[in-house]
């Protein structure tokens, strides 16, 4: 990549450095355009999922069109707008504090938890949700204020760090696949071939085609580029939907705005103030440690790849990406969504050529921009979208030959790392997976000096959390 100064621009290059992190200004947007276009869909993804924490006006089920909902619930349509601009508000933290290419919005599997878990399994409603997920917040603030966060990361061992990246490409690999049509559901195998006759499976081959043959050419956007070109192709397919799209959306907020119910939270099921508080730490201590390892996982895997580690094997401004995560999820929840993570999607971005504060500012805005634009942030088909997941696995996958897989008190737990992370699709069950069996294999060989006292800490917790709340 080129690097020198010219064309940066010096308002950009004193802000974010530039010519120091190696990149340049069309580097940076075109990652930022492409991290934003890989990500865009979980922002009418999202609003669909918490409608069925009961955040909806109108009892909608099913899988119905997201921006449908969201035209005819005030509730949904206030989750969408909260949900943009609580991900340009951390992201834009991110962009300025931490000078980091990491974007953040509520991640899909902390809503998830939030919609099926903590309101339908558990009964809390979803205002008591979003203060347990302030709580969380505030509880993230602490502790990396006082480093606690930013020690758990020194204390990972560097095998589990490679294993991390590894996992993370398949894991990524696994949503593009899936949400390309490639790998379905199968009732005999769990798993299995969508049909390659289909023409959603045909755009996704395509896109992955496009974009395969853009990076081994070595031409710069290659993602941005084979994201649009396929978006293109799918048009006459009839896979590309423009008919019917809304150019421009009046946005609703106020129905989630600040909608706290603490006193409901400490009086939850009728079990009296110990059991109400019991059962809402194990709450948050879930939505905390799932976001605590998605953030680290994300932030360590992409960091890996993408030479942003310091000479001291540290994240570059890890502390303040972790700070950014922290004040981000304590807006979401008073916006009216969910904790906020570092989305998996940035490694797209950071593939892309992302390397400064530039990337996520580009992101940030776009998010913003997007409250007033729900329609055509759903034009960008998921075929489109998918195969860039699907090369970002492919390069993040390289982290695996670096692996000590010869001594198999290493192997074993960065083998769980990785295998669990698509298996049971989640990155902090992976990260969970080879924290608890790390410290089991060396103290069972007699090498527990090996292992950094906080694994211990943190192995217990992710037991204790497995037994306690089962997802």
């Amino acid at each position: 990549m080129e690097t020198t100064n010219e064309g940066n621009n010096s308002f950009f290059e004193r802000i974010f450095q530039l010519s120091k992190n190696e990149t340049n200004v069309k580097t940076e947007v075109l990652a930022g355009f492409t991290t934003f276009i890989t990500v865009a869909y979980a922002l009418l993804v999202i609003p669909n999922i918490l409608k069925f924490s009961g955040m909806n006006a109108l009892g909608a089920k099913g899988d119905a069109a997201a921006s449908i909902i969201m035209a005819n619930d005030p509730i949904v349509s206030s989750a969408y707008v909260g949900t943009c601009i609580a991900s340009a508000l951390g992201t834009l933290i991110m962009s300025f504090y931490a000078n980091l290419p990491f974007a953040l919005a509520p991640g899909l599997g902390l809503v998830s938890f939030f919609s099926y878990s903590v309101c339908i399994k558990l009964g809390y409603t979803w205002q008591q949700g979003l203060a347990a997920v302030l709580i969380s917040g505030i509880l993230f603030i602490i502790i990396t204020v006082t480093s606690i966060r930013e020690q758990i990361v020194d204390s990972l061992p560097e095998n589990l760090k490679l294993a991390i990246t590894g996992g993370i490409g398949l894991f990524v690999a696994l949503i593009g696949l899936k949400s390309g049509g490639i790998v379905v559901a199968n009732p005999g195998t769990l798993v299995g071939f969508g049909s390659f006759t289909d023409k959603h499976v045909i755009l996704t081959l395509i896109g992955i085609v496009v974009i395969a043959i853009l990076i081994a050419r070595n031409v710069r956007g290659a993602m941005l580029i084979g994201i649009i070109i396929t978006t293109i192709i799918g048009i006459p397919m009839g896979i590309t939907k423009l008919s019917g799209a809304s150019l421009f959306s009046v946005p609703t907020m106020g129905k989630t705005f600040m909608a706290y119910d603490f006193k409901g939270l400490l009086s939850h099921g009728g079990t009296g103030f110990l059991g109400a508080v019991i059962s809402i730490l194990m709450v948050i201590i879930t939505l905390s440690l799932v976001d605590l390892f998605d953030t680290i996982g994300t932030l360590v895997g992409t960091a890996q790849k993408s030479n942003m580690i310091e000479t001291d094997g540290r994240v570059r401004n890890m502390r303040k990406a972790l700070f950014s995560d922290a004040v981000g999820t304590t807006i979401a929840s008073g916006l009216g969504t969910t904790t906020l993570a570092t989305v998996v999607e940035s490694a797209a971005g950071i593939a892309a050529g992302g390397r400064t504060g530039l990337t996520t500012l580009v992101v940030g805005v776009l998010f913003a921009v997007s409250v007033f634009f729900s329609g055509v942030v759903g034009i960008v088909p998921a075929e489109a979208t998918s195969p860039a997941l699907v090369i970002v696995g492919i390069l993040m996958m390289g982290a695996v030959k670096k692996i000590d897989f010869d001594d198999f008190t290493e192997a074993l737990p960065a083998f769980f790392t990785i295998a669990f992370m698509p298996f049971s699709y989640s990155i902090a069950n992976g990260v969970a997976a080879g924290i608890i069996f790390y410290p089991i294999m060396k103290v069972v060989t007699g090498r527990r000096k090996e292992v950094h006292p906080i694994m211990y800490v943190m192995a217990f917790l992710f037991i204790l959390r497995f037994i306690l709340l089962p997802e």
